[in-house]
């Protein structure tokens, strides 16, 4: 990607970066009570089907990896994943862990008033290595 591309200050706000590279960033959502990540792919394309082929493959492998990562490391029994983009216009696909009375069950994690819990920097590492484990070739 040769155009300067940088994140949306909103994303930047919300989020712990855990992956940053030259096609794009996994970020982890700051509140901890659901796991909840976003893959920001570096394009200036607003819309998944806009991408080409191999990028949209790497986005559904890390989409992959990521709920992989969730039903091991946060027993997640369904995967929320959404690329809405209706506050945030910058394309960027969530990646959220969802099982039966988490504090937003059943309902959506968006606009839900639910408590909100820090990570930990350990727990951030231990993220970071969990994914890097399962898709060393992407990440």
């Amino acid at each position: 990607m040769t155009q300067l591309f940088t994140l949306h200050p909103q994303l930047e706000k919300d989020t712990h970066c855990l992956f940053d590279n030259e096609s794009y960033f996994i970020l982890l959502h700051k509140n901890a009570t659901i796991p909840w990540i976003i893959i920001v792919p570096k394009t200036h394309q607003i819309e998944i089907f806009e991408l080409s082929d191999e990028e949209q493959r790497v986005i559904n492998t890390l989409t992959q990896s990521i709920a992989q990562v969730f039903r091991q490391e946060f027993s997640s029994e369904k995967m929320n994943i959404a690329a809405i983009g209706n506050i945030v216009p910058q394309l960027h696909l969530h990646v959220i862990g969802r099982k039966s009375g988490d504090a937003c069950w059943p309902g959506v994690v968006w606009g839900a008033n639910y408590p909100d819990s820090v990570y930990t920097l350990e727990q951030i590492n231990h993220l970071r290595a969990a994914l890097s484990k399962i898709n060393d070739n992407i990440l």
